[in-house]
C-alpha cells in the first residue's frame, strides 16, 4: 500500500529537474527494514552492556522485522483506531531473558532500536510527507514503548515463575 506522489513545485524539484517522491513513514520504514536492523546492530555492537552477551545475526537481530512490522502496521492504523499488542514484543521479551539479558540491557535496546528508526527518517526527510511526520514520530515512540512494556511483563512473569519453582524445591 504505497502512497508515493510527485512533487511537481520548484520547492520538491531537484536540480536537474528531477522531482522527489513524497512518501509516508510507514513506507519508508517498509523500505529501510534492512538497513534499519543493519545500523541498529551497529549501534549494539557498540554497547558493552549489549555485546557481553554473545549471540549470532539471528540470535540479536531475529525479532526485529516482526517488531519493525508492528510499528509500520500500526503508522497504517486509521486515527482513534486501538493498537493491538504486540505478540513478537512478548515473545522477545521471553527470548531476552533466556538468553542472559537484564531488563536493563532490554531497555537499552529498545531505546536504540527508536534512535535508529529516527534516524532513518531523518536520511529519508526529504522524502517524508512532512505534515505527518510528527505525528508518525510520536506514533512509532509509542508503539516502541508499548512493545518495551509488553517485553518487560513477559520477562517479569518469567522471572517471577522461575524464584517460585525455586522456592517450591
Amino acid at each position: 500500500m504505497t502512497k508515493a506522489v510527485k512533487v511537481n513545485s520548484a520547492v520538491g524539484h531537484k536540480p536537474g529537474g528531477a522531482a522527489d517522491t513524497i512518501e509516508c513513514v510507514a513506507d519508508v520504514l517498509e523500505r529501510e527494514v534492512d538497513s534499519v536492523i543493519v545500523d541498529w546492530l551497529a549501534r549494539v555492537e557498540h554497547e558493552p552492556d549489549l555485546k557481553c552477551v554473545e549471540l549470532s545475526f539471528q540470535e540479536r537481530t531475529g525479532h526485529l522485522p516482526h517488531l519493525l512490522h508492528d510499528v509500520i502496521a500500526r503508522l497504517r492504523l486509521g486515527a482513534g483506531t486501538k493498537a493491538p499488542v504486540s505478540r513478537a514484543a512478548a515473545d522477545h521479551g521471553d527470548l531476552r531473558r533466556k538468553q542472559g539479558y537484564t531488563v536493563a540491557m532490554a531497555v537499552e535496546e529498545s531505546r536504540l532500536l527508536q534512535v535508529t528508526i529516527f534516524s532513518a527518517l531523518h536520511k529519508n526527510v526529504k522524502n517524508l510527507e512532512f505534515s505527518k511526520l510528527l505525528p508518525d514520530v510520536v506514533t512509532i515512540a509509542d508503539e516502541v514503548d508499548s512493545q518495551l512494556k509488553e517485553q518487560m511483563l513477559r520477562f517479569m512473569a518469567a522471572e517471577t515463575s522461575t524464584a517460585k519453582t525455586t522456592k517450591a524445591n
